[in-house]
C-alpha cells in the first residue's frame, strides 16, 4: 500500500521539486529535523554546516507559512510530522579526460517534502505496555526462557568445594 501523501486537516505540506543537490545529502539533513518542533528544526538547520540545509530551510519556512495562512494553525504548536526526500531526474554530463576519453558526471536532483502539523498529547497518562521486553532486560531480571532451559545443565560443572575432587 502506498504511503499517505495528502495532509490531514491539522497538517500543512510544502514541497520543493528538482532541487539541484544529491538526495543522499539532503536525507542526512532531513533526518535531523524529523519529529522536532518547527522552531527547534529551524535552529538545527541554522547551525548545521551542510549545503543541504538552505533548501530544506526554505521548504520548512514554506510549510510553516502554509500551516498559518491556509490551515489557520498556530506556529507554536507545529511539529515536523513527516519529511522525506525523493530522487529526481539525473542530469548526465561528461568530463573530458586524457587521450580523448570522457567520463560521465551525474548531477543528481531531488524532491524535498515536509509535512508540519499539530500533535495531540496522549489521552492517558499511563505509559504504554510493551508487548516484548528486550533480551537484555529479561536477562537482567533473570526470566530469560532460553537461560532457564540451558543445554549446559547436563554438562560437568566445577566442583563446589575441594573435597569433591
Amino acid at each position: 500500500m502506498a504511503a499517505r501523501v495528502a495532509p490531514a486537516a491539522e497538517e500543512a505540506m510544502a514541497r520543493s521539486s528538482f532541487t539541484r543537490i544529491s538526495p543522499t545529502k539532503v536525507r542526512q539533513v532531513v533526518d535531523l529535523i524529523r519529529g522536532h518542533h518547527v522552531e527547534d528544526a529551524r535552529r538545527i538547520l541554522k547551525f548545521t554546516q551542510r549545503g543541504a540545509c538552505a533548501p530544506v530551510a526554505k521548504v520548512l519556512d514554506s510549510a510553516i507559512a502554509n500551516a498559518e495562512h491556509n490551515r489557520g494553525l498556530d506556529r507554536d504548536e507545529l511539529v515536523v510530522v513527516r519529511a522525506w526526500v525523493d530522487e529526481g531526474p539525473t542530469l548526465r554530463r561528461f568530463r573530458p579526460r586524457a587521450l580523448g576519453r570522457a567520463t560521465r558526471v551525474r548531477k543528481r536532483t531531488c524532491h524535498v517534502s515536509l509535512v508540519v502539523g499539530r500533535v495531540e498529547p496522549p489521552l492517558s497518562s499511563d505509559p504504554p505496555e510493551q508487548a516484548q521486553t528486550s533480551r537484555r532486560r529479561r536477562r537482567a531480571a533473570g526470566t530469560d526462557a532460553a537461560e532457564a532451559q540451558s543445554p549446559r545443565e547436563g554438562r560437568r560443572s566445577a566442583p563446589e568445594n575441594e573435597g569433591d575432587r
